[in-house]
This record gives C-alpha cells, structure tokens and sequence, in this order.
C-alpha cells in the first residue's frame, strides 16, 4: 500500500502514547461488537423471566444493531465537530448507563429500551474510535499493524461474545451479559483523557433530521423482512413497510442534496474506493454474521452441545483471526496491496460457507466444523483489514469521522439486513420440510445447511463486487 493512500488522514508527528491509545481504543471495539453477540446464548432464559414471545426475542438482538447502524452517521458527523475523544467519551457514558438499565430490566420494553441506548452509545463510539486509530500512526507499517489489531478486537469480541454469554449465563445470571460493561465502560472513562487526543474540532450544524430519517428507514426495512413470514412476503403489511422504508430513503437523499451541512455530503462517494468499500464491507458483513450465528445455533441445537461447549468450539477460530490479523494481513497487503488480499479473503469464506453447507445431523467436530470454521477465520482476516483500507482510503481530514461512520454503518446494516434475510429464508426452508413430514432435527439441519449456501451467495457477491469496484493505488 502506497503512502499517498493514507496520508490525508495521518498527522505529520507520531503521537507517543499511540501503542497505549490503540490498546484502549481496541478494548472499546471488542466491547461494541461483543454486545452483539454477548446476549445469544442467554435468550431462552431472558424469555422464561421476562415473558418475551419467540418471534420477540429477535428484538433484543435487533434494538441494538439497528439503533447502532441507524445513528453510526450521526456520531461520525459528531466526531468531525467536536472532537473524536469527547464524542468517544460520549458514547461510553451512554453505553454504561444503558447496560445498568438492560442488566436491571423489569419488562420486555425495559430491556429493549436499554439495548436500544446501548446501540445509541456503541454508533457514538465506533467511528470515534476508528478515527483515533487512524489518525494516531503516521508509517504506513505501523497503520497496517494497528489496523490489524483493531480487526482482531472486533472479530474477538464477535466470537469471544458467545464464549462469555454462555460462561456467564450457566455461572451468574443473563443480567450480568449488560452489567458486564459497566466496570469496562467505566475503565475506559478514567483511561480515555490521559491516553487520547482531544482531536480536532471545526464549526458546524448537526442534522439530526437525517439521522432519524435513515434510522427509521432502516428500522422499517429490517422488521418488513423479520415479520415476513409470518405475515407473507406478499402481504399488505410487508410490501407496505418496505414501500415506506425506500420513500424514506429516497426523502433521507433528497435532503442530504439540498441541504447546507448534511449529514452525508453526497460528494463523499465521488472519492475513489469509498462506494465501493462501503458495499463491499456491507456484502463482508452479510456473510460472516449468518456464518455465525447459524454455527452457533448448528452446535446447540444440532450437535446438542451445551451453551458453554458452542462457546468453546469457537474459540480455535477465534484464536486464528486474532492472530492472523496481528501478523500476518498486514504483511499481505504491504507486499500485495489491499485489493488482491481482499478478494482472497472473500474466496477463503466462500469457501468455508461451502462447506459449512455440507454439515450432516450426526456432524463431528473435527471433521464437519473444526476445518471449515478455520477456513473462515482465513478468509474473515484477510477480507475486514482491507476493505476498512479501501473505506477510508482518500478521505480528507475534516471527513475521517464521516468517513469511519459509512464503514462502521454499511457493515452494521449488512449484518442486519443479512441476517435478517436468511433467517426468513431458513424458517421458510423449514417450515416447509416438516410440513412434509420431514423429521424436527433433519429439517432444522436442512435449514442451516440453506442458511450457509446463502450466506456463500452473498460472500461469493462480496468476491465479484471487490475485482470490479475497488481499484488499486501506485
């Protein structure tokens, strides 16, 4: 990677506490993405204290992903005007009050509340934080090894999130999977004004119109998909709540058009890579969390293992994208740029959600789930540091906040969108084998075999979208 891909974005003088900073910075990133998968293993007992319905208990997951992709722009937009540390203090302090309120939940609305403020905290924090990152190291080596210790946070906490919901859950109690985050929220508070850089901050208006414009989109979107099922994709109320998401939308670009100082200048995808990036990060997104969330439920409810043993079986791939992304993707894109190891990184996942795909009722872990989640771990590794490159590559100071919002924004609305895609592929998928009389266990198999095809679809996209819209800097 040339220097003149990064450089816009780099202060001139390295910052001396940047090792330490990136330390902190990476501990925050584990703790957003784990919150998105920390509560998984913990719903059937959520559902048992709090009285939720089956097809609610998605809204646990779905309050905070939405609310986090809905406002990621918002807090980059925040970050550009008044400084990345303090809108990343911002964001903790949201974040910690709101696992209080989840952890102490008296009701289905109680909890979804506190996760819906907790997804508010997680959108101030991410694109902060991203820019602290990426303004902190000024040799184009040094970015490349942060950037990989920063992807292996963030894939950590995904996995490591399984792993501790269902320490914690079997151990303690499901409310300590959010009150887990206040004593980090708190180390984090005390540590970010000796460790960071205030940042700098520039005069502006904050349009909080088109926040909530792509927020409410983007909510609508997501339950026309999730409800689809039981209410049919052809119904009135489905057509109708995806008519309603696209209308607003299309109103949500109209006004970023018009407007003096959107959210969103439009002119920002005029920079080469950056549409690209943010589709392709979206595609990536839309692959690895089914890739994940199904594994998961293959294991528990397939292969019958206990909450805490599916968190162990995950910790191999865990293991391997940590240290991939420490040592060795940032070697492959400094020797062959970040656009070949993307596209090998989307070859490597397709090839593991094939396999995946294959998986039998009676599986082995050695031989139907140890190989393939591995293969995974290669192709996650080698496809989250490069497209983040291409993201951000040529995005002007003033716009880095902005910038790491659409990054973090277009994987967090992939990943709900995907998920919530293939979940109603899978329940149709189902539905429809038992009601041929198919047995319970072999059509839920089924299910998760069609759930791993269609993820390999999307990575295999992902693949074609990298060769043909992310072109390579000398």
């Amino acid at each position: 990677m040339s220097k003149k891909t990064t450089q816009p974005i780099m202060e001139a003088v390295p910052y001396a506490k940047r090792w330490a900073a990136l330390s902190l910075l990476c501990m925050a990133q584990f703790i957003v993405i784990m919150d998105t998968s920390i509560i998984g293993v913990a719903l059937p007992a959520i559902k048992t204290d709090l009285g939720y319905s089956q097809t609610g208990l998605q809204w646990i997951f779905n309050a905070y992903v939405i609310v986090f992709g809905g406002f990621l722009l918002l807090g980059g937009r925040l970050s550009d005007l008044f400084g990345s540390r303090k809108v990343f203090m911002w964001g903790f302090a949201i974040l910690t009050g709101a696992s209080l309120l989840a952890g102490m939940a008296w009701s289905v609305e109680a909890l979804n509340a506190g996760r819906a403020l907790q997804g508010l905290g997680a959108a101030f924090i991410a694109p902060a934080a991203l820019t602290l990152v990426l303004t902190k190291f000024t040799d184009p080596k040094e970015l490349n090894k942060a950037l990989g210790f920063w992807g292996a946070a963030a894939a950590a906490g995904g996995s490591a999130g399984v792993f501790f919901g269902g320490a914690i859950t079997q151990w303690l109690s499901w409310e300590w999977v959010f009150l887990i985050n206040i004593p980090l929220g708190l180390i984090v508070l005390v540590l970010s004004p000796g460790l960071l850089l205030k940042g700098a901050t520039r005069k502006g208006k904050v349009d909080v119109f088109g926040a909530i414009l792509a927020t409410a989109a983007l909510i609508l979107m997501v339950y026309a998909i999730v409800s689809a099922e039981a209410a049919g994709w052809a119904s009135l109320q489905t057509l109708g709540l995806l008519t309603l998401a696209v209308a607003l939308f299309i109103v949500f670009l109209i006004v970023q058009k018009n407007k003096k100082e959107p959210l969103v200048p439009l002119s920002i995808f005029k920079v080469p890579n950056l549409s690209g990036g943010y589709l392709v990060m979206g595609l990536l997104a839309g692959a690895w969390i089914p890739l994940w969330f199904f594994l998961n439920l293959y294991l528990q409810q397939v292969l019958h293992y206990s909450a805490f043993n599916s968190g162990l079986a995950l910790l191999p791939m865990t293991f391997a994208i940590m240290i991939l992304m420490m040592g060795v993707t940032g070697k492959l894109v400094a020797k062959f740029g970040f656009k070949t190891t993307l596209v090998a990184g989307f070859i490597a996942l397709t090839a593991s959600l094939v396999l995946f795909s294959t998986v039998p009722v009676d599986g082995s872990f050695v031989v139907n789930v140890l190989p393939a989640s591995l293969l995974g771990a290669v192709g996650m590794s080698l496809a989250y540091i490069p497209g983040t490159i291409a993201s951000m590559s040529g995005a002007k100071p003033e716009e880095t906040g902005l910038a790491s919002g659409l990054v973090n924004t277009s994987y967090q609305i992939g990943s709900a969108l995907g998920l919530a895609i293939i979940v109603a592929v899978v329940a149709a998928k189902t539905d429809m084998l038992q009601a041929d009389g198919t047995m319970e266990l072999a059509a839920l198999n089924e299910g998760f075999r069609t759930a791993f095809k269609s993820a390999a679809v999307v990575s295999g996209i992902g693949a074609l979208f990298a060769v043909f819209s992310i072109r390579t800097f000398k």
